[in-house]
């Protein structure tokens, strides 16, 4: 048999199981987006996804409690008999490229529920707190059959903005210790939360810092809305309820005002991605200390050339 004739009936083999809810056809599907192995363009082009399992991402500086808050959330869901689906975007090794797995590690209670997967990905580089390929491995979680899809971002602070562009609600999580709220709500990582959690709450200083956070966001600081303020201590499974809540009032009110808005974010980074690659280090490596020889060499007359030739 032909070989491309192979590899579509390959592929078609596990979208079908994709679709039925396997988890291992999710992590084959995966592993051939994130690699850019053979048939991953046909698997994404023959996804059905489903819009409306909804999207949340887990946001914050590091130390938060980014993985012992999802690892709570995971607790509450599965006791509601929901399918949950999280990926949790980890610093990328310096030694294979991979993820480091310490998400993985504190999520470790929940690797043996038939209703969670949990994969990691490494971020490779990426400065919004996200995997190059998260859009495609979201989509695959979506062409499945979950109920939730939780994201957790590595953490880089105020860089940490892409993640608006993807979740349908996100979760900004901070600690009593983080600081000058006002300085906070100034910085554009504080601008894209929908719901600000205050975790280790059982520390000195967290009813204040509470107290003041939500006498700040009393007016809609983003699309007219007020964020939810949220108490919690993760490693006691405490207000996960009430986070819970406020995660699904506001998937209510979001539904349709940033519809338009998350299309275009997503294409335009998947556009984005595509024209990446085209471009190869070593032939614009090349190209740069050829031309940098001339004596009115300009960077940007370079690079304004250079993209013509793509």
């Amino acid at each position: 048999m032909h070989r491309s004739v192979k590899m579509n009936n390959k592929i078609t083999s596990l979208l079908y199981e994709l679709h039925e809810g396997s988890f291992k056809a999710i992590s084959r599907g995966i592993t051939l987006v994130e690699n850019d192995l053979e048939g991953s363009n046909t698997l994404l082009t023959s996804l059905k996804i489903n819009k409306q399992i909804p999207v949340i991402g887990i946001t914050g500086p590091p130390g938060a409690g980014k993985s012992s808050l999802v690892n709570a959330l995971l607790h509450d869901l599965a006791i509601q008999n929901k399918k949950i689906g999280v990926l949790a975007v980890d610093p990328t090794s310096p030694f294979n490229l991979g993820a480091i797995l310490g998400d993985r590690i504190r999520m470790s209670e929940h690797f043996g529920n038939p209703h969670i997967f949990i994969r990691s990905l490494a971020s490779r580089g990426s400065l919004g707190g996200l995997s190059a390929k998260i859009i495609e491995v979201t989509d695959i979680l979506r062409a499945s059959c979950f109920d939730y899809i939780i994201i957790e971002t590595v953490g880089v602070g105020q860089s940490e903005i892409e993640i608006v562009g993807l979740a349908d609600v996100t979760v900004l999580v901070l600690v009593p210790e983080a600081g000058d709220e006002i300085q906070q709500l100034k910085s554009g990582v504080m601008e894209i939360a929908d719901i600000f959690v205050v975790n280790k709450a059982d520390r000195p200083g967290a009813d204040t810092y509470l107290r003041n956070l939500s006498t700040l966001l009393r007016h809609p600081i983003k699309n007219g809305r007020t964020p939810h303020v949220v108490k919690t201590i993760a490693t006691r499974k405490e207000g996960i309820t009430e986070l819970l809540t406020a995660c699904n009032d506001q998937l209510k009110l979001k539904q349709n005002t940033l519809k338009d808005y998350l299309l275009l974010e997503k294409a335009y980074k998947l556009i984005q991605n595509e024209v990446m690659k085209k471009i190869d280090k070593s032939t614009l490596k090349a190209a740069l200390l050829d031309a940098s020889e001339d004596t009115d060499f300009n960077l940007y007359r370079f690079i304004s050339h250079f993209l013509k030739k793509i």
